[in-house]
């Protein structure tokens, strides 16, 4: 019998050094759904994702997936934690998204070279192959980075802070790139902190203060007396990461 959620969380606890960056998390992420995280800086939301991409360990409770595996996730982390002095070109950094298919040390067939470079040309990207990493602006490295992202063919798609320092025309044409997967029956789970942005695009919203403020319908959600009360928490002790490989 299939599942009706994508990810669901029972009594999620994550910690760094044994100090809670979110505690007690329950919910469900419903398969097919387009969800948006905000909250506070510290909040725990890139925490959030981290653990359910499997990249950072539960502490307490657990994660579970529905009729998908680690392998049918893609995560995108924040660009800006993101090392951009690597040898390699756009293209080659696209390709690393089918790793899952062919292995860490895999050769890239003719077949999925062309995938790539399709994929770039779909977030007009096109003949920005050869460019190298540093090369381009943070609104093309964006564009690249979801090039990525749309190789992997992902069941479940997690983004964070997909829109940072991204010019508006840019955010629309990644925002189009979003609703397609959407329409396509995928199940997307973004960081955003525009909520004007959320109640537009966004079918549902997670609330988070290290805690659960509020999840359902965005108007719902970000209602004043649920942002007034995000407003007074602690920190998470390690919200952010270092930069991290590509």
């Amino acid at each position: 019998m299939s599942s009706d959620f994508a990810v669901k969380l029972n009594n999620l606890t994550i910690a760094y050094d044994r100090q809670p960056a979110l505690h007690h998390i329950n919910g469900e992420f419903i398969n097919g759904s387009l969800t948006a995280i905000t909250g506070p800086n510290g909040a725990g939301k890139s925490t959030l994702l981290k653990a359910i991409a499997g990249i950072l360990p539960v502490f307490e409770g657990s994660i579970e997936l529905g009729d998908i595996s680690h392998k049918d996730i893609a995560y995108m982390p924040q660009a800006s934690d993101m090392l951009r002095d690597f040898p390699i070109n756009i293209l080659q950094m696209v390709c690393a998204g089918f790793w899952q298919q062919c292995g860490g040390f895999g050769q890239i067939t003719k077949s999925q070279s062309d995938k790539a470079i399709k994929a770039l040309e779909s977030v007009g990207l096109a003949g920005f192959e050869k460019r190298t990493l540093d090369s381009i602006s943070s609104g093309q490295f964006q564009r690249a980075l979801f090039a990525r992202v749309i190789v992997q063919d992902a069941k479940l798609i997690l983004l964070d802070e997909p829109f940072a320092a991204i010019d508006e025309s840019t955010t629309e044409a990644l925002l189009k790139i979003i609703k397609h997967w959407y329409s396509e029956g995928r199940t997307v789970i973004c960081i955003l902190h525009d909520f004007e942005q959320i109640k537009t695009n966004f079918n549902d919203c997670l609330l988070l203060a290290r805690s659960i403020i509020a999840w359902g319908k965005p108007d719902e959600v970000l209602r004043p007396e649920h942002l007034f009360g995000a407003r007074f928490f602690k920190a998470a002790p390690k919200e952010t990461s270092e930069a991290c490989e590509l």
